[in-house]
């Protein structure tokens, strides 16, 4: 049985996903929050990427291998908390995706590797006046080539009425 045009935009509303980057910025927060409500309201999931840092060179290999699995460790409890929030606001399970190297390089790779991710999802720096934050500036600048799926910039001073208001 053929499927209707109606029945292919549901599903591809459904199939939507909606990426978060999950740094350690307050404005994580509102990009999660917003992700949350556009995915509940329009359709569609969360995927929460956690990029930890790879442990330099240390002199003893145990240390290393120790300090690795403790980042993953504290990587996952984090995922794990937010999910939480995911689940709460969506009523559906996020991906979870941990990688490790330099966020800008992950990110890009993710975007190239995963057809699953529609959407990405940042907040600009609240009310600090300095900008956009590295991230934002490289994918907008430099690396703006290399983004294949839109990217949704929030305000990071947003409320919760005002993410409402937009969602």
């Amino acid at each position: 049985m053929a499927e209707t045009a109606a029945e292919k935009a549901a599903t591809a509303k459904r199939d939507r996903v909606f990426l978060v980057v999950v740094d350690d910025s307050p404005e994580r927060e509102v990009a999660l929050k917003y992700a949350c409500l556009r995915a509940r309201n329009g359709g569609g999931r969360v995927a929460l990427l956690r990029v930890i840092e790879p442990v330099g060179m240390i002199e003893w290999a145990g240390v290393g291998v120790l300090m690795a699995e403790e980042r993953r460790e504290e990587a996952e409890k984090l995922l794990s908390g937010l999910g939480a929030q995911v689940q709460e606001i969506t009523g559906g399970l996020p991906i979870l995706l941990i990688r490790e190297g330099e966020p800008r390089d992950e990110l890009l790779a993710l975007l190239e590797e995963d057809p699953r991710i529609s959407i990405l999802v940042l907040a600009s720096a609240a009310t600090t006046g300095g900008g956009p934050g590295p991230l934002i500036t490289a994918l907008t600048g430099r690396y703006a080539g290399r983004v294949r799926v839109p990217m949704t910039i929030v305000p990071g001073g947003l409320d919760d009425r005002e993410l409402d208001r937009v969602t």
